[in-house]
């Protein structure tokens, strides 16, 4: 008996459990097939949703293109790109070659596309210049006197690109290449002649890149000439250093230790000029109260800091509004051949406005008329 009512539970129990799937699983599936048809339903309206803006975004792609366009293909007629090669200076130099890029940004903030190449070797000037015209820029700028060579060949290689040679004279003018040049023997006059009037000891130095550079060549001439216009039997230290093109705009060692040669001989007014160079002559001048240095290129005052002790002008010429107005020349279709001369002047006095006498100014402004009319000469032949 008790095995018989064991077996009559396991029967009851199989039956319902069969019961149970045979009857009990519709009602838990109908739920889900509903849920099942509620999602096919939505994924297909999403996907007709998907489609409608698909077409939308195929409408207005065609104005997306020239954004597209204007972020980097330098082929593109719509894009309008200038590259410049920096001499063996670096870009950031506080003269040269910042003077240039600072040119080029206006360019870039006109709505060029603008980019730099630094160069680290000389042997590399021709590569850079090819990096920037491979890709199809509109003009290339190259800054300095050594890379003229370099420069004049590219020119006839890629006709279709104009090139601004700063400090690069062109003997003979070709269509697509302006040589930004400038009269760097007036700057240098001027800043003599200034020297010259707040010298207390009767000796000034110039502190200077190579002489294998004219425009270098052109400075040294002009500040002595300069000087001795006012007083012809002034002291002169001048001295340029003795590398070649690689070392001699980027030795801020020796231009302090050749400035602390002068001022120990007697210098007290100082001209550097010659990059980073001349940068590390005025630095030194700074540490010694009293003492005047001038600047070059540029307006020092804004890219050397460390100078403002002494700083009171510099030897400026003008390569920012030079590229600036060559960029603008080409982009109009009027780009110059030949050479092209930009402007020269001494910067502002700054904090030294006060210890500039009345008479010193009307001094300098004389001798500035007299260089622009041709009435007074610097003297200075580039042969």
């Amino acid at each position: 008996m008790r095995y018989t009512k064991i077996w009559l539970v396991a029967v009851i129990f199989v039956m319902a459990l069969s019961l149970a799937a045979c009857g009990g699983a519709a009602p838990t599936q109908a739920p889900a097939e509903k849920e099942a048809a509620a999602e096919e339903a939505a994924a297909e309206e999403s996907a007709a949703e998907q489609a409608s803006a698909d077409e939308a975004a195929e409408e207005e792609a065609p104005a997306e293109e020239p954004a597209a366009a204007a972020e980097g293909d330098c082929s593109s007629e719509e894009v309008f790109c200038v590259g410049l090669v920096t001499d063996v200076g670096e870009i950031d130099d506080k003269s040269f070659n910042q003077s240039a890029w600072e040119g080029v940004q206006i360019a870039g903030e006109a709505g060029a596309q603008v980019d730099y190449i630094e160069t680290g070797d000389a042997k590399d000037y021709a590569a850079n210049i090819d990096l920037f015209a491979q890709n199809g820029y509109d003009v290339i700028v190259t800054v300095g006197f050594a890379l003229g060579e370099a420069t004049a060949t590219a020119a006839s290689n890629y006709p279709d690109i104009d090139f601004i040679g700063v400090d690069q004279f062109q003997a003979e003018p070709v269509d697509n290449l302006a040589g930004l040049i400038f009269p760097e023997d007036k700057a240098g006059f001027m800043a003599g002649a200034l020297a010259a009037q707040l010298t207390q000891s009767g000796t000034i130095a110039a502190v200077l890149g190579t002489d294998l550079v004219p425009p270098v060549v052109a400075f040294k001439e002009g500040y002595e000439a300069g000087a001795r216009h006012i007083n012809p039997d002034i002291n002169l230290i001048s001295t340029f250093h003795p590398g070649g093109l690689d070392v001699a705009f980027t030795d801020p060692e020796w231009g302090a230790s050749t400035a602390k040669q002068a001022i120990d001989q007697g210098a007290d007014v100082i001209f550097g000029a010659g990059g980073k160079t001349g940068n590390g002559a005025l630095i030194e001048v700074a540490g010694h109260e009293g003492l005047f240095c001038i600047g070059v290129d540029t307006d020092q005052w804004e890219t050397v800091p460390e100078a403002h002790p002494c700083l009171v002008s510099s030897a400026m010429k003008l390569i920012t509004p030079g590229v600036a107005g060559l960029i603008e020349m080409s982009q109009a279709g009027q780009f110059p051949s030949g050479n092209f001369v930009g402007d020269v002047g001494l910067a502002p006095f700054h904090d030294f406005e006060s210890q500039i006498s009345d008479e010193i100014k009307a001094s300098l402004e004389e001798i500035n008329t007299g260089l622009l009319d041709g009435s007074i000469e610097t003297g200075y032949n580039p042969g």
